[in-house]
């Protein structure tokens, strides 16, 4: 064999050795660290967004309670100190709300993360199972992890429910 073919054929196998490293290599990789870190942009990004809606709504409250304090010209000094004092009942019990919603959604959130963290540590095959131990353990997990976020959607629906009564 002339040494151009020999050469060609070790180089193709060097190539193939190198793919079937990296074909490994791939497939030992985490497949969801990347879904993972995405979601907790996405989280972030939410949460951004909520305290902006927040910032928001008190910054609209302190404007028209800003309004309202101003004595309006057919008020007598008596009728004026009275609507002061309802506003500012008014506008702290608003103001309060407010912070007590956010506060809520905030438990909210912490309360759901803490169960899909519980969920995903539990769903991951334990070193002395079978494969069968493992997968009835994982329906039962995500029926209970089902039932557990459907105790908390409905707390927080529960919330909004009750605020807007208000």
């Amino acid at each position: 064999m002339n040494s151009l073919a020999k050469k060609a054929i070790i180089y193709s196998m060097i190539g193939v050795m190198q793919i079937g490293f990296g074909a490994s290599v791939i497939e030992a990789a985490p497949r969801d660290h990347d879904q993972r870190q995405e979601r907790r942009y996405e989280d972030a990004d939410r949460d951004h967004g909520r305290e902006r809606n927040y910032d928001e709504r008190i910054r609209r409250e302190n404007e028209r309670h800003e309004r309202e304090m101003r004595r309006r010209p057919h008020e007598s000094k008596r009728e004026w100190q009275e609507r002061q004092q309802r506003e500012k009942n008014r506008h702290d019990r608003e103001i309060r709300e407010i912070r007590e919603q956010r506060d809520r959604e905030r438990k909210h959130d912490e309360r759901v993360r803490r169960e899909n963290e519980r969920h995903e540590r539990e769903m991951r095959r334990r070193e002395h199972e079978s494969d069968r131990e493992w997968h009835e353990r994982q329906e039962r997990e995500r029926d209970r992890h089902d039932r557990e976020i459907r105790e908390i959607a409905a707390f927080l629906i529960g919330i909004a429910i009750g605020s807007s009564n208000n």
